[in-house]
This record gives C-alpha cells, sequence and structure tokens, in this order.
C-alpha cells in the first residue's frame, strides 16, 4: 500500500478545502453532499453523537450559522492506497474561550460519486500549561 500518493493526497486535499470552505460559510448542501450518503455514517460533535448521514443532514439543517469562522492548525492528512484518508486538524474560533482548542478529525473515502467522509469527530479540549 502507498502512503501519500502525491495524486490522491492532492485529491484529499482540495477536498478538505472544500469542506472547510463549506463549513465556514454554512453551505449546507455542500456539507451534505461531502458525507456519505449511509446508515453507517457517524458523526460525534461537540455535544452530539450522530448515527446515518439523516441524523447528520437534519443537525446542519438546524445549526446556527454565526460564528463559523476559524482558523486551522496542524492540519495532517495522510491517505493509504488511493481510496482512504484521513484528515486532522486543530481550530480556533474567535468565540472559544482563551485555552481551549478544537480538534477534528474524518476518514475518508473514495466513492463511485466522489470523496465522502465517513466518519467525524470534532471535540474541543482545555490546553494544559
Amino acid at each position: 500500500m502507498i502512503i501519500n500518493d502525491p495524486d490522491t493526497h492532492a485529491e484529499v486535499s482540495a477536498v478538505f478545502a472544500a469542506y472547510e470552505t463549506a463549513l465556514t460559510s454554512n453551505d449546507v448542501a455542500a456539507l451534505d453532499a461531502l458525507f456519505w450518503p449511509s446508515d453507517h455514517t457517524i458523526r460525534y460533535g461537540i455535544g452530539e453523537n450522530l448515527y446515518g448521514y439523516g441524523e447528520i443532514a437534519a443537525f446542519r439543517a438546524g445549526r446556527s450559522p454565526v460564528g463559523l469562522d476559524r482558523t486551522l492548525d496542524r492540519t495532517v492528512i495522510t491517505t493509504f492506497g488511493s481510496d482512504m484518508a484521513t484528515a486532522s486538524t486543530l481550530f480556533r474560533r474567535a468565540s472559544m474561550e482563551q485555552g481551549k482548542v478544537g480538534r477534528q478529525m474524518q476518514t475518508w473515502l473514495r466513492t463511485p460519486e466522489g470523496w465522502k467522509v465517513v466518519a467525524a469527530h470534532v471535540s474541543i479540549i482545555t490546553l494544559k500549561e
């Protein structure tokens, strides 16, 4: 298996960037299109555990569009072969309490319809001094 094939890495980097743009602009249709439309898709959020595409789409539809801008730090994208990848990043928002940092991890799968998030985890932690 090839780890971080340059072409595959470029594809996932581009779709990750598209996800970030959709997230911060609250483009719900684009966000929905980037998740695998399956009952097997899971997203653990800061305050919610979402099982299946339907729960994820319902969460997105009801989410407030306020305060979504953020800065990313230490983003790592790793591809495994040509059809699977992970994307991990830290994020900060102006609205976050001092000393906190957000963490996001996604598992991406190449499907016939393109790259899709099949699992995601978002959390916020307190940084230790």
